[in-house]
C-alpha cells in the first residue's frame, strides 16, 4: 500500500515539474536499483549515469524535452525493463 501511495505522489510531482522552470532532480531506477539521475535546471535537462548502468541507457542520446513519464517509457522500451523516475527535493 505504501508503494502505491509513493507511486501516486511521484506521478503527481512529475506532472507539476515537467516544465523545468525550477531546479529539479530525479533518480532513474531499474528493478529497485538507482542507475542514474536527470537534472532539470534553467529549462535544460541533463542525464548522468552511475557506474554499472546498462550501456543501452548510457548510450541514449534522444530528446529530453518531453514529459517525464514519456522519458521513463522511452528508456524502458530501450532497455526492455520498466524504468522509474522519481523526484527528489532540491
Amino acid at each position: 500500500m505504501l508503494d502505491l501511495a509513493s507511486d501516486i505522489v511521484a506521478r503527481a510531482t512529475r506532472l507539476l515539474f515537467t516544465d523545468c522552470d525550477e531546479p529539479a532532480l530525479w533518480t532513474i531506477s531499474v528493478g529497485g536499483r538507482v542507475v542514474g539521475t536527470l537534472l532539470c535546471e534553467a529549462g535544460a535537462r541533463r542525464l548522468a549515469w552511475f557506474n554499472g548502468a546498462d550501456p543501452r541507457l548510457v548510450a541514449y542520446a534522444g530528446p529530453l524535452d518531453g514529459d517525464i513519464e514519456a522519458l521513463a517509457a522511452t528508456l524502458g522500451l530501450r532497455l526492455g525493463f520498466p524504468v522509474r523516475l522519481e523526484s527528489l527535493p532540491t
